[in-house]
């Protein structure tokens, strides 16, 4: 069991609900250092190191307590090439540290980043049904 910060699409509990196969209690949680950008031409973003820390960089996104291994073997295969699961210090709302397992966006897919921030109003708004559309294939991941 692992609890898992999520930063995009998956902060959507019905989304990660259906990649997971099962249902976690989540809060919202806090991850300084890192930096969210949108992925060109998709709905769903990228999280990487912040280069610079002179502003306090931080990632706001929810995470999800006591994620099976199952769960975490379906994220895995989920999320693919782009992106390396790590292990990393999320700040809870209550002031709490925890450690969570996190999808970072790996360097050498780093061109495929946008400049500008990701935004999840935005996405619930035009992308969430978009997104589902194009990807929800993963709920037919094997056992």
């Amino acid at each position: 069991m692992a609890n898992v910060f999520t930063y995009g699409s998956l902060m959507c509990a019905d989304i990660m609900a259906a990649v997971c196969g099962e249902n976690s209690t989540f809060e919202t949680g806090v991850l300084a250092g890192y930096r969210r950008y949108a992925v060109q031409g998709e709905d769903y973003p990228g999280m990487v190191p912040a280069a610079i820390v002179k502003e306090s960089p931080e990632v706001v996104g929810i995470v999800y307590r006591d994620v099976s291994d199952e769960g975490l073997r379906r994220l895995d295969v989920f999320e693919g090439d782009y992106y390396q699961r790590s292990t990393v210090r999320v700040q809870l709302v209550d002031g709490e540290f925890i450690a969570a397992e996190a999808y970072i966006f790996r360097p050498q897919f780093r061109d495929l980043l946008a400049d500008w921030p990701w935004d999840f109003e935005h996405f619930l708004a035009s992308g969430k049904a978009r997104f589902s559309g194009a990807y929800l294939g993963f709920q037919k991941l094997p056992s």
